[in-house]
């Protein structure tokens, strides 16, 4: 059985369930990420998508991975989204040497004052809230894999013992696109853990000039503290409660099913270019990104939309082209948008 997509944070408490106070948890909701956003936008310039995407990843309690060419502000992003939140911060900076001991930690040999020697664990850079996994690609399978059990269960087992990760705990990536020297790709076991993919595309000469002017005077500008942890925790309980109708549970797991080639859903290019399609995380994916899609444009229920707006992310690194799709120059996204408008969304729900 497939284990919900996110960890501990899922069982917050849930808010009250009094009207009015649900109405203001709604508008705290509101005011507190419309603050949040526009302190990153301060910062990261022409990535309102790319915000938008990171941040519901985060209140679905889930990770994210972002996937671009240097120098598009990915890093910076994270850096950012840290000092806004005001939680723990850990960089990670992944290469082919890293070994599993650098991210989750090790034994180390202390001595008391007595001269006695004892093992004492030394917490590696994972134990954070926001853990930057800098160019994940660049380091080996091996190590890549040191962060599954961190990010599926929110906890880490080293020296035979489990040990608990700060909750909120949360992975935000970084990959270079793996036809670029010296990347390894990501198992696909990993890549199912992220809840979302978002790729960061290059900013127009408009915005280049924006970030020239921003970032190239004496004042560089640096974002504001808008949440903290037991605030996030709330709104991430408050996502969970977001109403998800049958008719979007359906859709759901229908565009679900529809990536995979011998589902009766399938269009004929999927049949012909894909070899797996999404996991059931991957229908998961898309319930909880839709809910908090759908409370961060001001609605307490899930629209057919709110899911279609999120399958791109949702979907695309869990769908892995066959032979036959790489050898043509298939791309995923183009697949997922046929899908998309193969698929019946039905009427909104009001």
């Amino acid at each position: 059985m497939t284990e919900p997509e996110s960890g501990p944070s899922a069982a917050s408490a849930p808010a009250s369930s009094d009207p009015a106070d649900l109405e203001r948890e709604l508008e705290q909701f509101r005011a507190r990420m419309a603050a949040l956003e526009g302190e990153l936008g301060r910062i990261v310039v022409g990535q309102r998508d790319v915000v938008r995407q990171v941040l519901v990843a985060i209140l679905a309690g889930g990770h994210a991975l972002l996937e671009g060419v240097p120098g598009l502000g990915k890093t910076l992003l994270c850096r950012s989204l840290a000092q806004a939140l005001d939680m723990t911060f850990r960089r990670i900076q992944f290469t082919p040497d890293l070994m599993p001991a650098d991210i989750l930690g090790t034994l180390v040999v202390v001595e008391d004052e007595r001269g006695r020697k004892t093992f004492e664990f030394q917490q590696g850079p994972i134990f954070g809230n926001l853990v930057l996994a800098d160019e994940v690609n660049r380091a080996t399978p091996k190590t890549q894999s040191a962060l599954l059990e961190a990010m599926q269960e929110s906890m880490v087992t080293t020296a035979g013992e489990r040990r608990a990760l700060p909750d909120p705990f949360f992975v935000l990536a970084t990959q270079n696109p793996i036809e670029m020297e010296g990347t390894y790709p990501l198992p696909e076991a990993q890549l199912d853990r992220f809840l979302l993919k978002v790729d960061v595309t290059a900013q127009g000469v408009d915005e280049l000039v924006e970030i020239l002017r921003r970032t190239t005077g004496a004042v560089v500008p640096a974002p504001g503290q808008t949440l903290d942890a037991a605030t996030l925790r709330r709104f991430r309980a408050l996502v969970r409660q977001v109403p998800a109708a049958e008719p979007v549970l359906r859709y759901a797991a229908t565009l679900a099913r529809a990536t995979h080639p011998d589902a009766a859903e399938a269009t004929d290019k999927v049949r012909r270019f894909v070899q797996y399609g999404a996991s059931p995380r991957g229908a998961q994916a898309l319930v909880l990104a839709a809910k908090a899609t759908a409370l961060l444009a001001g609605r307490a229920h899930v629209d057919p939309d709110d899911v279609a707006a999120v399958a791109l992310p949702a979907l695309r690194h869990r769908v892995l082209l066959s032979f036959e799709g790489q050898a043509a120059g298939a791309r995923v996204d183009d697949l997922l948008r046929e899908v998309l408008a193969h698929v019946p969304r039905g009427p909104a729900l009001r």
